[in-house]
């Protein structure tokens, strides 16, 4: 599994930097859930989409494709149930009043932002374009 990470991590350092920063910017974002989580159900739930559910399944892609648009799928297996929970539960996130609802604010619209290049990759995977 370290390999696999190692690979994986050496794949997207290797592709444009934009993604390589985007990819980090993501991971500190889904990391932050951790110390939220203690406090808040919905970084629980976040945590739960961010750092369990995408990165078993995209990186159960990554072993059988490789460095693939294909991973696109991970996200949007995982994600989109969390964002309706989140978005049915937006007049609790008190985003003037805390911290927490600003983070929440910012990784939705963080994930919202990745979902649309996922989107955009799983079709064009699907179309033939590899990358």
């Amino acid at each position: 599994m370290i390999e696999l990470i190692t690979n994986f991590s050496a794949d997207v350092k290797a592709g444009p930097i934009w993604v390589y920063y985007w990819v980090n910017f993501m991971g500190l974002m889904f990391v932050l859930s951790i110390a939220f989580a203690f406090k808040r159900v919905e970084a629980r739930w976040i945590a739960l989409a961010t750092l369990l559910a995408a990165p078993i399944i995209m990186f159960w892609l990554y072993h059988k494709f490789g460095y693939e648009r294909v991973l696109g799928w991970g996200h949007i297996i995982a994600w989109p149930p969390v964002l309706i929970y989140l978005w049915k539960r937006k007049t609790t996130w008190r985003v003037k009043g805390t911290l927490a609802g600003k983070w929440i604010a910012l990784t939705v619209t963080v994930m919202l932002i990745s979902l649309a290049f996922d989107v955009t990759d799983v079709v064009r995977y699907a179309l033939g374009h590899p990358m």
